[in-house]
């Protein structure tokens, strides 16, 4: 059978589902993708925020970084400050290649310009139609469909993609496990449009010992914050009159990632495969990078390679996750005196500076070989 004549599901229709049937549709597939939402994440409802460079970059041949850039915010500097003293300031915008290292834009309108671009492949995601089970034999998976009105739809396919999220049940049905753990304490956020114009140019995280607030843009006018303290509204010095109070939230933070993205024709991408803390904003961007990673191996008929070539970033940004948010939430005293002092000190050194920018850029992951002059 020709590769690009195929039968592939995708189950999820969030950014990373989206991703891999759009990349997969330009390389002359016509994957059925399906999502139990009634549509894409609210445009003011959006948890996930940060775009980065290696997003860009994968997202590049499809055009839609293009449109990403007509609308999301540049985040020029990155700030971290303790007691009024500045322990980090990073400019972002030092690095090589066409983006700068990290941008703003809300999950919910990166959705919509992804399923803007796949509308011209004539694809459309079927909502409110539920993954059922995936049974019988893996190489050639058979699954069951629940549509909106109830009804049940038996199908098998060569390709099933679970990008359904942290409860996946595509993961579920074939029988991966998702071990780890969760944080003791809730993180609590709240969105606040300003009455006059604020600078939208930098992210900043006041450590307040314990416990931090974090101010980062989501557009010209809307600022988020995000905190360990429950009471942090009352602490925000908002930089103008406020408006409007969008939206407000709070929730768990997990580090969890399967043991094998694979299992036979079964892939894995995205929240179905790894979920951790927001820090370094890698959630988003990584199930984007598996997303791309896996449409390109099927299209070389080498998806069988996909768990294999995925798992070292994922190990690595889980990693580097859980140590940034360790570093931020700390409670030691004696550890928090030492990293106040330390941080200055360590991100002086050109070389410290350049992989914590490499970091947060997401070129800290292997380089795409299907782009010329990827970094």
């Amino acid at each position: 059978m020709a590769s690009g004549h195929r039968s592939i599901l995708i189950a999820g229709a969030g950014a990373t589902g989206l991703t891999v049937a759009l990349e997969l549709a330009r390389r002359g597939h016509l994957p059925r993708i399906v999502d139990s939402d009634t549509g894409p994440v609210s445009l003011t409802e959006s948890r996930a925020l940060g775009i980065n460079a290696r997003t860009l970059t994968l997202l590049s041949p499809s055009r839609v970084s293009d449109a990403i850039l007509q609308e999301c915010q540049q985040i020029a500097r990155f700030r971290i400050t303790a007691k009024g003293r500045q322990l980090v300031d990073l400019d972002t915008t030092k690095l090589p290649g066409p983006y700068g290292a990290i941008y703003a834009l809300a999950q919910g309108h990166t959705e919509r310009l992804l399923l803007g671009k796949l509308s011209d492949y004539e694809i459309v995601p079927e909502w409110q139609t539920a993954v059922e089970t995936v049974s019988g034999d893996l190489s050639r998976p058979t699954v069951v469909l629940r549509k909106p009105d109830g009804s049940v739809e038996t199908a098998d396919f060569d390709i099933v993609i679970g990008a359904d999220g942290s409860r996946s049940a595509v993961r579920k049905a074939v029988g991966i496990e998702f071990p780890g753990q969760s944080l003791e304490s809730s993180f609590h956020l709240a969105d606040f449009r300003y009455a006059l114009p604020i600078d939208p140019g930098f992210a900043e995280i006041s450590l307040v010992d314990p416990g931090i607030i974090g101010r980062i843009p989501v557009t010209r006018d809307v600022l988020r914050y995000i905190s360990t303290l429950a009471d942090f509204e009352g602490r925000i010095q908002h930089p103008a009159p406020v408006a409007e109070r969008v939206w407000a939230s709070d929730f768990r933070i997990h580090f969890r990632h399967v043991d094998t993205m694979a299992k036979g024709n079964v892939f894995l991408a995205g929240d179905a495969a790894h979920i951790h803390s927001p820090a370094g904003a890698r959630g988003m961007n990584l199930g984007i990078e598996d997303a791309c990673w896996l449409a390109w191996l099927i299209s070389e008929g080498r998806q069988k390679e996909y768990a294999e070539l995925r798992m070292p970033a994922v190990k690595r940004v889980m990693k580097q996750t859980y140590r940034l948010t360790s570093l931020i939430t700390m409670r030691n005293p004696v550890a928090i005196t030492i990293r106040d002092l330390a941080a200055p000190l360590i991100l002086r050194i050109p070389a410290f500076s350049q992989k914590l920018l490499r970091s947060v850029s997401g070129y800290d992951t292997q380089s795409p070989p299907w782009i010329d002059g990827a970094l």
